[in-house]
């Protein structure tokens, strides 16, 4: 038996709740950590399958092009075949691509098996999101979303500490292996115990606004992945990828707000709560992954840090989301929820303003404790934030939601990464200019004593010795002018807190009707 449409779930056990609670985490967790564990291992995987730099990236930008692209179609999707059967071969997929990816042998095998596996992985986070808010009414759902929470934010703050340990210990090989065990018990507990959802065979799929769709995102993913490398506008490429991007974007929104039955529903942006939540997720994104882009390389590069040193310096910014994740749920049913955002915003923009003043040789306890209680901040704002997104979202709407807030989360993230590359590239550039100013004869300070032997300009190994040292200099201050800018970045997250409406989580719980398997 099938239930009605918007009906909640009621299992027999707890075990078969549990079971279907961490195998839907299960999904969400690995997909999270695909998205950057394969970032630490890329130098290795060049060597092995004989790619130059600029091919390599191919690996992330496959991944995340076709995980963008299929989580737009989540909701249609698990309406027309049921949620049960959508999430198992998400799942099944995911795991066996994973597999795949670990044994490939050549970099177009590595590319093709990566586009599969963010083709399977783009559901697993909307559709377990989904699934949990349907199996608690909303006065308990505080802490099952700080459970999926964890997955969501742990993955990318945990991968460079796991993807270094595997690569180091092992190969880079099981980066990707690691997901095959967990994939499996994760199929197997929810084969036997979840129960199906309702499905609409009558269903048909908007081809025209997800080939626009589709379109629009690929053509700006390449755009923002390749135009640091490319000069951005000054190359022909991104000229053409902006063109394209923009004009399918442009198509897509006509066609959304002018069709009878657009594949994403018009009446979802009605809730003001729902698309205030969109945009702090597209900032969350995009400082959770930039912030976590820009430190690993600031600690390899300058402090002269090794992959797994690096990988542990950075887990306590993963502790502090778990410790915030362990109470804001429960807090957020309690208190308004728009103050609980406040605090988490606050510490997340004290941490990014303390990082414009680091130096390579930071101390371990100063990164710790600025990491932690970044962390904390950004598990303050996120569990709050998907439980007022989501409080005043109708049932039918749930799983259209969640997959439309995991895509701007990936968009923001997709846009982090690029513009504070671009900002770090640019303010080296201009620095390194302007400290080049002062490497010259005429600078007393380079013809005294040791200096007039190892930095003369005048000589070649001088300037050579000379120009790593402006370099160095350069890289230390752009860095901090990229925290600058982050910092910036995060302040218009006050004002999209309070733009929110209360909600009440007091309510009665949706209509419940039990299910056979």
């Amino acid at each position: 038996m099938t239930t009605a449409p918007n009906t909640a779930h009621v299992y027999d056990s707890k075990v078969a709740k549990v079971a279907v609670l961490v195998g839907s985490m299960a999904g969400v967790l690995m997909q999270a950590l695909d998205t950057t564990i394969a970032n630490v291992a890329l130098p290795y995987m060049r060597g092995s399958l004989s790619a130059s730099y600029d091919q390599i990236t191919w690996v992330l930008t496959s991944y995340i092009i076709a995980a963008a692209i299929m989580t737009a179609p989540v909701g249609w999707l698990a309406a027309r075949f049921g949620k049960k059967a959508f999430l198992i071969t998400s799942l099944a997929g995911f795991t066996i691509a994973s597999m795949a990816c670990g044994a490939a042998q050549t970099l177009e095998q590595m590319i093709l098996f990566r586009l599969i596996q963010g083709v399977f992985g783009a559901a697993l986070g909307p559709l377990s999101q989904a699934v949990m808010l349907d199996m608690y009414p909303p006065q308990k759902r505080g802490s099952v979303m700080a459970i999926w929470g964890m997955g969501v934010m742990l993955g990318p703050i945990l991968s460079p500490t796991l993807g270094g340990f595997l690569t180091d210990a092992y190969n880079w090989r099981w980066v990707f292996y690691i997901n095959v065990p967990f994939g499996i018990a994760a199929v197997a507990a929810l084969t036997i115990f979840f129960k199906d959802t309702h499905k609409d065979a009558s269903l048909k799929f908007d081809w025209m606004g997800f080939g626009f769709l589709s379109v629009a995102l690929g053509a700006i993913q390449l755009m923002l992945d390749r135009g640091g490398t490319k000069g951005w506008f000054d190359s022909p490429e991104i000229v053409i990828e902006a063109g394209v991007g923009g004009i399918a974007l442009y198509l897509f929104l006509v066609h959304m707000f002018t069709a009878e039955k657009p594949f994403i529903p018009r009446e979802i942006f009605k809730d003001r709560n729902f698309v205030s939540g969109l945009v702090l997720m597209f900032a969350m994104g995009l400082v959770l992954l930039a912030s976590s882009a820009l430190l690993s390389p600031y600690l390899q590069n300058l402090a002269g840090l090794s992959v797994t040193q690096t990988g542990m310096l950075m887990v306590p910014r993963g502790f502090g989301t778990m410790f915030a994740m362990l109470f804001a749920g429960r807090l957020t049913m309690k208190m308004d929820p728009r103050l609980l955002m406040t605090v988490g915003a606050a510490f997340l923009v004290w941490s990014m303003w303390d990082m414009t003043g680091w130096t390579p040789q930071i101390g371990a306890w100063q990164l710790s404790s600025v990491t932690f209680v970044q962390g904390l901040g950004m598990g303050l704002v996120f569990v709050p934030m998907n439980l007022v997104s989501f409080a005043t979202l109708g049932p039918r709407l749930r799983t259209d939601g969640a997959g439309l807030t995991n895509l701007v989360r990936n968009i923001g993230s997709a846009v982090g990464v690029s513009v504070t590359t671009t900002v770090l590239a640019s303010s080296v550039q201009t620095i390194h200019s302007q400290l080049s100013q002062f490497a010259s004869p005429f600078n007393r300070g380079l013809s005294v004593n040791a200096p007039s032997l190892m930095m003369n300009p005048q000589i070649p190994f001088g300037l050579a010795n000379l120009n790593r040292l402006i370099e160095y200099r350069a890289q230390v201050e752009a860095y901090a002018n990229d925290f600058l800018f982050m910092f910036y970045v995060s302040l218009p997250i006050f004002v999209v807190i309070w733009l929110m409406r209360r909600p009440s989580f007091s309510g009665a719980a949706p209509k419940i009707e039990v299910m056979d398997h």
